[in-house]
């Protein structure tokens, strides 16, 4: 989690060590990826525990039992890790139209690395009053500050069309994780009742 922050400070050179090290995608996804996910998830999980989530709709905390902030920070880390392998794999797609010929590997480093500060933003969820979005918000902007210098170290484009390629890398980020985002930030802001859907119909005890 440490290589969070010296992708924000120190962005260049730590692209470079992390195209040397040529990790693989079980590397990639396992020592880094899946526990980045999973501390963001308990330190959200047990703010919510603790303390609630203020509901600017209803103008109150609204107080979750520990069953239902499992369940969800269960079903928010699958969202995350689809979203990260969602966003690898447009990528890539999109990395082809102008010419590459990256490989996924390349595209899911670049995009777990450089997607990375959303995560790492995503801790500040853990206070009562911080709305969803405002931790979005700033993990976007991270996130696009560290792709400047990922697209060109990982992806390796033309360099006429590395700043296509990042344009496509940050609209696909920002639609990837906004929408990931606006499912969470409903059930957190009180504006998606679970206890009335099919979800909660079929699974009976997941979020009550």
């Amino acid at each position: 989690m440490i290589k969070v922050f010296f992708l924000i400070f120190e962005p260049r050179g730590t692209w470079e060590r992390i195209v040397r090290a040529q990790r693989g995608f079980a590397f990639v996804l396992c020592l880094y990826l899946l526990p980045m996910i999973l501390v963001s998830s308990a330190v959200e999980g047990w703010g919510l525990a603790r303390w609630g989530k203020w509901q600017p709709h209803f103008q109150m905390f609204r107080d979750f039992s520990l069953n239902c902030v499992v369940s969800f920070e269960a079903v928010q880390a699958i969202l995350l890790l689809v979203m990260v392998l969602l966003s690898s794999l447009i990528l890539l797609r999109v990395s082809q139209t102008f010419h590459n010929r990256g490989r996924f590997i390349e595209a899911f480093t670049t995009v777990a690395y450089g997607g990375s500060p959303l995560l790492l933003a995503h801790l500040m969820d853990a206070g009562q009053t911080v709305n969803p979005w405002t931790s979005w918000t700033i993990g976007i902007l991270l996130t696009i500050w560290v792709l400047y210098q990922g697209i060109p170290h990982v992806m390796q484009p033309d360099p006429t069309h590395a700043f296509g390629l990042y344009l496509s890398a940050i609209i696909v980020i920002i639609l990837t994780s906004g929408m990931t985002r606006l499912l969470t930030a409903m059930f957190l802001l009180g504006q998606v009742d679970f206890h009335h859907s099919w979800l909660t119909r079929r699974f009976p005890d997941l979020f009550q």
